[in-house]
């Protein structure tokens, strides 16, 4: 399991719209074969600052089932309007005896 970590710093004013586009657009996401979970977060101190977790099988699973499909062309459709600059998008594994 590979954990995806995506900071994305959306545009002052449209927290809520982007929140809206994120719910709109989970599915799209979540149903993607590989995706184990999804999850969104907000800034308390900076609102206009979100984390993306994405739980995927392998990192094949995220590039090859979502980022080269047209389930992608629809989240970004979704939810790009709304960025202040493109997302850092990086990929985790849990440390042994981490958890």
């Amino acid at each position: 399991m590979v954990l995806e970590v995506a900071l994305i710093d959306v545009l002052p004013g449209h927290e809520d719209a982007f929140a809206a586009a994120y719910t709109k657009g989970r599915p799209v996401l979540a149903d993607t074969p590989g995706c184990r979970s999804v999850r969104m977060t907000r800034g308390v101190e900076s609102p206009s600052r979100f984390v993306l977790l994405v739980e995927w099988d392998s990192v094949e699973a995220h590039e090859q089932n979502f980022r080269a499909s047209d389930r992608f062309a629809r989240w970004r459709e979704l939810i790009s309007p709304h960025f202040a600059d493109p997302p850092r998008v990086e990929h985790f594994t849990d440390v042994p005896g981490g958890r």
